[in-house]
C-alpha cells in the first residue's frame, strides 16, 4: 500500500496537476474517523501520512503524569521521556497506536478519497485553466468513443467531451485522431466534478477559425456581424470593415482564396459564403442570394417575413437542398424567408386578376389611374384602348406587351400595381 500511495501521489501531481498535500490532507481526515473507531478511549486521535514513503501512522495524545491512573489518557514521565527526552509533567506527547489491521482500512479509505478528491481537484483545475477560455479553439486527441459517437478528447491534464450532436454527422473520428474544437462551456457534473464541453458544429467555431486565419478579424478591423450555419454543409457570414480601404470579403477570402481554403479544409469541405453586411435586410438578402436575381419582393407589416419570387431556373439554387439555402439566408437577414417560383406566382396572380376582373367594383370602369405607374405608360395604355382597370385585367400579358412602350416585365408590374391599389382600397 505504501508504494502504491506514493505512485498515486506522483501520478496525480505529474499528470493531473493536483498537489500531493491536498490528497494527503483529505485521506488523513477520512482515516481519522476510522482510527477513532479502532482505538476507542484514546484522546486527540489523528492520522499522519508520510508524503515520501506513504507510511500511515495513527497518533493519539497522552498527558505526561507522575503516576498513571487513566492508562488511555495518561503516560508516566519515565515512558514519555523515552519518546521525548525533554518533556515535562503536564505536557502532552504523541503516541503511535496504529491498529494491526489498519492497513486494510487505510487502503479502502484511500481509494475512495483519492477518487473523490480527484474529481474535486480536477474540477478546480478545469475551472482555473478553462473557464476564461470559453469560445476559444483548443485541440486534443480522441481518447475513446462512448455512448454511440460521443468523443472523449484528451487535452493533457483533463479530458473534454465532444458530444455527437456537437459535431457534423459528415465527420468520423477514430481513437488517436487529432481534433480542433470550440470550447463551448465548462459545466458541473452530478458527481461533483466538472467537464469541458467542446463543439465543432457551433457557428462560433467557424468565426474563431476566421479569426485565426484573417489578421484583420483578429485585430477587429473587420467585424463578423452575423454568421449562420448548417454544420457539415454550409456556413454564411456577413462581414463589414471599419477601414474603408479594406474590402472585408476579399480579406476573408485571401489571395487566390488561400485563407478561406484553409478553413474549408478544416471543416471537411463545408461550403462557405462570405458577403458584405448591410443593416437593410432586403439588401442583405440580395447579396446573399447573388447571382440569383429577385424578381419580386414583399415584406410583411411587422418586417419579420419576406417573400421573394425568382425565376423557375433560379428556384432550386435560391431554395437549396432541403430548403437549407433559404433558411440560412433568412436567418442571416433575421427574417422568415419564403421563396416562390415565378410560374407559381404568376399562376396565383392570374387567378386573382381573373376574379378581380369579374367583380362588380365600379372603380374598375373609371378612367385609368394606376399608382406608381408613369403618366407616359398610362397614356400608352389608354391610346391602345386599355383605358380602364377592367380592360387591363382582362387582357393577357402578351396583349399588353404588344404596346411599343410596354415590355412583358412592365405588364407584370402594371398588374401588380393594380392589385396593390385595389387591396389598399379595400382594407
Amino acid at each position: 500500500m505504501n508504494k502504491d500511495l506514493v505512485a498515486i501521489f506522483e501520478y496525480l501531481e505529474r499528470e493531473k496537476g493536483i498537489k500531493r498535500d491536498i490528497i494527503i490532507a483529505a485521506i488523513e481526515e477520512s482515516l481519522r474517523v476510522a482510527a477513532r473507531k479502532s482505538v476507542r478511549g484514546l484522546l486527540n486521535v489523528s492520522v499522519q501520512i508520510n508524503s515520501k514513503t506513504g507510511n500511515i501512522d495513527v497518533i493519539a495524545q497522552k498527558e505526561v503524569v507522575d503516576k498513571v491512573t487513566i492508562p488511555d489518557e495518561e503516560i508516566s514521565i519515565e515512558d514519555a521521556r523515552v519518546l521525548n527526552p525533554y518533556c515535562e509533567i503536564g505536557q502532552w506527547v504523541d503516541i503511535s497506536v496504529t491498529p494491526q489491521d489498519f492497513g486494510r482500512i487505510a487502503a479502502q479509505t484511500a481509494r475512495q478519497i483519492i477518487a473523490q478528491k480527484l474529481k474535486s481537484a480536477e474540477r478546480d483545475v478545469i475551472y482555473e485553466e478553462y473557464r476564461h477560455r470559453i469560445n476559444e479553439i483548443i485541440s486534443g486527441s480522441v481518447k475513446r468513443v462512448v455512448r454511440g459517437a460521443t468523443l472523449i478528447i484528451d487535452l493533457g491534464k483533463v479530458e473534454a467531451v465532444l458530444p455527437d450532436r456537437f459535431y457534423p454527422k459528415t465527420e468520423k473520428y477514430n481513437v488517436g485522431d487529432r481534433v480542433q474544437a470550440l470550447l463551448l462551456e465548462v459545466r458541473d457534473t452530478e458527481g461533483g466534478g466538472a467537464e469541458v464541453i467542446l463543439s465543432r458544429s457551433h457557428p462560433e467555431f467557424v468565426a474563431q477559425l476566421f479569426s485565426q486565419e484573417v489578421p484583420e478579424i483578429n485585430d477587429s478591423t473587420i467585424i463578423i456581424e452575423r454568421i449562420v450555419r448548417d454544420a457539415g454543409y454550409r456556413t454564411k457570414l456577413a462581414v463589414r470593415s471599419q477601414d474603408p480601404k479594406i474590402d472585408p470579403v476579399g480579406a476573408c477570402v485571401g489571395i487566390r482564396g488561400n485563407r478561406v481554403k484553409n478553413i474549408i479544409r478544416e471543416l471537411n469541405n463545408e461550403k462557405i459564403d462570405i458577403i458584405s453586411f448591410s443593416e437593410d435586410p432586403i439588401q442583405l438578402l440580395q447579396s446573399a442570394l447573388s447571382p440569383v436575381e429577385i424578381k419580386k419582393i414583399s415584406v410583411s407589416e411587422d418586417g419579420n417575413d419576406i417573400s421573394i419570387v425568382v425565376s423557375d431556373e433560379d428556384y432550386p439554387a435560391a431554395l437549396g437542398k432541403r430548403g437549407m439555402n433559404a433558411r440560412l439566408n433568412g436567418d442571416l437577414a433575421g427574417v422568415e424567408l419564403h421563396v416562390q417560383k415565378m410560374s407559381q406566382y404568376q399562376a396565383v396572380m392570374s387567378v386573382e386578376l381573373t376574379q378581380l376582373a369579374a367583380s362588380d367594383d365600379p372603380s374598375l370602369d373609371e378612367p385609368l389611374a394606376i399608382e406608381g405607374i408613369s403618366s407616359m405608360i398610362i397614356e400608352s395604355l389608354s391610346g391602345a384602348g386599355f383605358d380602364t382597370l377592367r380592360k387591363i385585367l382582362t387582357a393577357t400579358r402578351e396583349e399588353l406587351a404588344a404596346i411599343p412602350e410596354i415590355s412583358v416585365e412592365m405588364a407584370d408590374k402594371i398588374a401588380n400595381k393594380i392589385l396593390e391599389q385595389i387591396r389598399k382600397k379595400r382594407v
